[in-house]
């Protein structure tokens, strides 16, 4: 029998429902007209089944009976005349089927019973077992060849059939199919000669009464045909091998054909369809392996009721079952999900068995289902990965297997109607696919589908003309571009033809245009370009530039000449808009002219409307906040903030001026520096008044509080205007001056734009610190007034009769401490550091005045003592252990003067001698010039004796004191202080005549304690005198020697052993002569005024005559 052909249909393309159809009209109007190359390819076939004014009801009762109803009876007799296991794991009884399509139908129950008993008494079909023996491998070799020349045999045996043949055999044959069955109910293959792996492909349809146990039966054969002795003899020449073979060959009988194995299937085992490799068996045990078949088999009828669907191809009634099936899933589903492709199992066994049947292939299968849910798709939720799947199988068939030509027809008007249907989804993406997670991965697969729709080769071939994707989703895109501005426009149309009414309507109208830019730049972008490599940004955004340009160009047009504040206030929420769309032609792809350029110059006229309003706004917001604010710090704590609430509402109100220059963006160099001098202007305006209003207000508010209440909030004001100052200063930063520098070079120069900006800031900068030192000024008197007040209150001895010098000084520490904390923590640190500056120097000042002032002469060195305490206390107090005001700062001159005075003043007469010897060994140490002369001596102490031994060697250029020109030299030796050495007399070298370098050699010692050595001034005053009979001695010059210097005395003395140390080397010492400047040491002067001390008295008088005797200043 040969090979069966594929059925071909007569029917027409899937069957609509009225609501389909009627959205299908719908859907012709909303396609856009651009499909024009794809209109040129194919004409679209309309077809009306309904007259238009047919009601609802109507149209679903007939749609029910001309539609649904065939397609049931034909449900009804697929389930009737089932033959096979369908594929599925879950097996369902003739009952729930017909629940299944009961409800898929909406049948009733007396419509069913009816059409089942219709059904019944149909034409039964023909039952047939369509088998393809596609192949077999490694199958016996009967030849001497070694191959074999295989074909098979196939009939279908019923249970009586197979008895019979089983009793009539008398002994056992390898037959079975020729032995058991009419010839023409065998069925035999082509032979395939010489080989071992055959391949056949051949379709056998074998007709069977009922599947109930019968059998399916294949045998495979070697075919034998006579040949000469010359070819057998050339064979065994070939292979020796093969002689048993021929041995074996000849014993049979002529023409017998050789059993290679067989397949026997029971029909009731077989699913619907099977296509797996079987085994053949053997007859016998002799070769049980003997190679297997490659089989495929399919249950199909023949001979259907044509009268139950009026003669409709299985095609189309599969179409409409599919589309009913899903219809119902979906309708059934609880969800708002897409269907996602998935069907329950009584519709899968369903359509498994009706397209099983009827014999129709996958390819048909699989075409239907395209064509059913790409039309479902434009009517219910269908997942249009369902969509994609199917196509990728149609296109996988079209290179297997030819379609006929109507199913070819169908396809290129399916693939057709769906491009122009999601070109209309395309034009209309805004609308259908909105820019969220969830909408846009159906807009990318849907491209994806339309791309692989023109890509297929069933869509070029039924398709010829040029069709190009790319430049018709462009068009589309373009067309349904102006289609949503024309609906925007309409929907933002004035109710009356007020100016102001009129630019509200465009600023609504453009903030939905850019609101639409926004979602095509990114979410929707990403999804042209990845899938179909259209930049939809680009296309919309020139399609909007030209659109918006004509609509701005007309509203100005309206507006010019008739400005005013607010309409001024209307346009500039459009102006933004346009701004922010104007910045985005950075992210077009494709460069060209835009129509929105030069947008700004339309709004020239309301630019000074715009920066008065800013100015007025502001000053007004920030007048409200000063009039609100108690002059309280914000916060306090760890994170303290000390300025009040005005200032930081006016850096809050200042920010929205800032922003107004980057807003504008105004394009034309002059015309910005001119704006930015203006809003410059604004700023420094704005900063003054604040300073202005603030004053008022804390003088208000100082009327109603006490001393301390009106203090606090100064402190608070000044943290204020130092806050602003630091606003002030990032003003160029903010307001990017670097930037319009650049800008502006070739326009303004360089002397003009430095003259003009940074001149306005300098002197709002300038009334600001003016403010601040007038505050701060405020508070230092207030301070330095107290800190006076205390300071005289020490200089009372009557006041603090018992008290000590701490006691004395603790009132203003306490005050000055208590003070200066909460300084510290209400002002800024700044401003704190500006405060503590002046109050230092000032309270040096004040104690250096109640210091000179001093009436009481009795107590002054006692006063001089808390003084000194004070300043110590002072300081320590104003440095802050390196937190408060550094040391250069604090030592001052005036700093210095006034410690040496309050020092001096506060010592006794002996220690200011003490300190007076201590500066006289200071300029010995320093004097380097030997002007009088100088003198060497040898000096040691000797801890062990504690004696001090001192060796005068000689004087050198001595000053001639004598009328000869020369002198009679000699050296008086002292121990000073003298209240330190009381018991120790001077000494005398012997007088050298008329000598001015005179060489002594004389030794002396001294019987002095080495505490006494290392006493505060102890020293050793060489006193060289020119020698008078007749007059008192001239006075040649002085040297002083620290005793510390002297070797034995430095270091300290351990315990009492003092004779375990040993006595130290003598050292030779030059020292050059000294002569005092007269009246020129102020511890003199101080010593002298203490006129009630007689021993302070003759020292000052001794050190008096002998500034007398100095030359200092005569000589040069």
């Amino acid at each position: 029998m040969s090979s069966q052909s594929e059925p071909t249909s007569t029917g027409d393309n899937l069957l609509p429902t009225p609501e389909q159809e009627h959205g299908s009209s719908r859907l012709r109007q909303l396609s856009p007209g651009n499909v024009r190359k794809l209109g040129l390819t194919r004409k679209i076939r309309e077809r009306r089944d309904f007259k238009e004014d047919e009601n609802p009801e109507e149209k679903a009762r007939r749609h029910k009976e001309l539609e649904l109803t065939p397609l049931y009876k034909e449900l009804l007799y697929t389930i009737a005349h089932k033959m096979g296991k369908p594929s599925s794991t879950e097996v369902f009884t003739d009952r729930q089927l017909h629940q299944y399509i009961q409800e898929a139908f909406t049948m009733t129950e007396s419509e069913h019973s009816s059409l089942t008993e219709r059904v019944q008494s149909a034409e039964p079909p023909v039952y047939c077992l369509m088998a393809t023996i596609k192949e077999a491998k490694e199958i016996l070799g009967k030849d001497i060849s070694g191959f074999s020349d295989p074909y098979c045999l196939l009939t279908i045996m019923e249970d009586e059939e197979e008895s019979r043949t089983r009793r009539s055999r008398a002994k056992p044959s390898k037959s079975i199919v020729k032995d058991a069955v009419s010839n023409d109910k065998i069925y035999q293959s082509d032979i395939k000669k010489q080989t071992l792996n055959p391949i056949w492909n051949q379709t056998f349809i074998l007709e069977f009464e009922d599947i109930a146990g019968a059998s399916f039966h294949l045998e495979m054969w070697d075919k034998d045909e006579e040949l000469s002795l010359t070819q057998k003899l050339e064979d065994i020449k070939t292979s020796f091998t093969s002689l048993k073979r021929m041995i074996k060959d000849a014993k049979k009988e002529k023409g017998t054909d050789d059993f290679l194995g067989k397949v026997v299937l029971k029909l009731q085992d077989l699913h619907c369809t099977e296509d797996n490799w079987y085994n053949l068996e053997p007859r016998t045990e002799t070769y049980p392996d003997r190679g297997q078949c490659h089989l495929n088999l399919k249950f199909i009828h023949k001979a259907r009721d044509g009268t139950l669907s009026a003669g409709r191809s299985a095609y189309i009634n599969y179409c409409g079952i599919l589309q009913q099936f899903v219809q119902a899933y979906i309708s059934k589903q609880q969800s708002s999900a897409p269907w996602k492709g998935a069907l329950c199992g009584e519709a899968q066994t369903l359509l498994e068995l009706y397209a099983t049947q009827n014999n129709l292939s996958p390819f048909l299968q699989d075409l239907a289902k395209w064509v059913a849910y790409s039309k479902l798709y434009q009517s219910l939720e269908v997942d249009s990965s369902v969509l994609f799947q199917q196509l990728t199988s149609v296109e996988y068939h079209w290179h297997q297997q030819e379609l006929p030509y109507q199913q070819k027809q169908e396809l290129g008007d399916s693939l057709h109607g769906f491009l122009q249907y999601g070109l209309c989804l395309v034009a209309k993406y805004r609308d259908i696919f909105l820019p969220t997670p969830s909408s846009t991965p159906k807009l990318h697969t849907l491209l994806r589908i339309l791309v692989q729709i023109c890509k297929t080769q069933a869509f070029q071939k039924l398709n010829p003309a040029q069709f190009e994707l790319h430049d018709e989703i462009t068009d589309a895109i373009q067309t349904g571009t102006q289609e949503w501005f024309t609906i925007k426009k309409g929907l933002h149309q004035p109710m009356t033809k007020d100016l102001s009414e009129i630019v509200n309507a465009l600023s609504r109208l453009i903030g939905e245009v850019q609101e639409d830019i926004k979602h095509n730049k990114d979410p929707w972008n990403r999804v042209f370009v990845s899938a179909v490599q259209v930049d939809v940004f680009t296309v919309t955004y020139k399609r909007f530039d030209s659109l918006l340009a004509k609509e701005v160009k007309e509203t100005l047009s309206l507006i010019e000449g008739q400005m005013e504040q607010a309409l001024a206030n209307s346009l500039f929420p459009v102006y933004l808009s346009l701004q922010a769309i104007h910045k985005d032609k950075a992210f077009l792809q494709t460069r060209g002219s835009i129509e929105l350029t030069n947008f700004q110059e339309g709004f020239r006229e309301a630019l000074p409307y715009w920066l008065n309003q800013a100015f007025s706004t502001t000053q007004d917001r920030v007048e409200r906040a000063v009039q609100v604010d108690q002059l309280q710090p914000l916060q306090s704590g760890a994170v303290p903030i000390k300025h009040s609430s005005s200032a930081v509402d006016l850096v809050a109100c200042i920010q929205p001026v800032c922003q107004l220059w980057e807003q504008l963006s105004w394009p034309d160099p002059e015309e910005a520096f001119m704006l930015m001098v203006k809003l410059t202007e604004d700023v420094c305006k704005i900063v003054v008044n604040y300073c202005h209003t603030l004053k008022e207000r804390v003088r208000m508010l100082s009327e109603k509080s006490d001393h301390g209440r009106a203090i606090n909030m100064l402190c608070v004001v000044v943290n204020d205007l130092e806050h602003l100052r630091s606003v002030l200063s990032r003003i160029p930063t903010q307001l990017n001056w670097a930037g319009l520098r650049d800008r502006t070079q070739n326009v303004i120069g360089e002397n003009q734009f430095h003259n003009t900006l940074p001149s306005q800031l300098q002197q709002a900068q300038g009334v600001l610190g003016r403010e601040i030192r007038s505050a701060l000024d405020t508070l230092g008197k207030k301070l330095n007034t107290d800190i006076e007040t205390h300071v005289r209150n020490m200089s009372t001895r009557k006041r603090f009769p018992s008290k000590s010098t701490e006691d004395a000084a603790d009132p203003l520490m306490r005050y000055l401490e208590q003070e200066l904390k909460y300084m510290n923590e209400n002002l800024v640190q700044e401003n704190f550091n500006s405060l503590l500056t002046p109050l230092w120097i000032n309270s040096v000042k004040i104690l250096y005045q109640v210091a000179t002032q001093h009436p009481q002469q009795g107590g002054l060195m006692v006063f001089c003592q808390r003084l000194l305490y004070t300043l110590q206390c002072l300081e320590q107090c104003f440095l802050a252990e390196g937190n408060g005001l550094p040391l250069n700062t604090l030592h001052s001159e005036e700093y210095k003067a006034l410690k040496v005075h309050l020092t001096h003043n506060s010592l006794s007469s002996w220690q200011l001698v003490e300190k007076f010897l201590e500066r006289k060994i200071w300029e010995q140490n320093v004097n380097s010039s030997e002007k009088y002369g100088a003198v060497t001596l040898l000096a040691s102490y000797s801890r062990s004796d504690q004696r001090l031994r001192v060796e005068v060697l000689n004087a050198v250029n001595l000053l001639p004191m004598d009328s000869n020109g020369l002198s009679d030299p000699f050296v008086q030796l002292c121990l000073e202080p003298t209240h330190i050495f009381s018991e120790v007399e001077p000494r005398c070298t012997s007088i050298k005549s008329c000598d001015l370098n005179p060489l002594f050699d004389e030794t002396f010692e001294f019987l002095v304690s080495l505490d006494q050595c290392q006493a505060p001034g102890a020293c050793l005053v060489m006193t060289v005198l020119d020698h008078d009979t007749l007059r008192t001695d001239d006075f040649e010059g002085e040297a002083f020697l620290a005793l510390k210097a002297i070797p034995g005395v430095a270091g300290e003395c351990e315990g009492d052993g003092l004779s375990s140390q040993p006595d130290a080397i003598p050292a030779q010492i030059r020292l050059p002569l000294m002569h005092p400047k007269p009246n020129e040491d102020s511890i003199l002067a101080l010593l002298e005024s203490r006129r009630g001390e007689r021993e302070a008295q003759a020292y000052v008088k001794k050190r008096r005559q002998r500034e007398k005797q100095s030359q200092d200043g005569i000589h040069p």
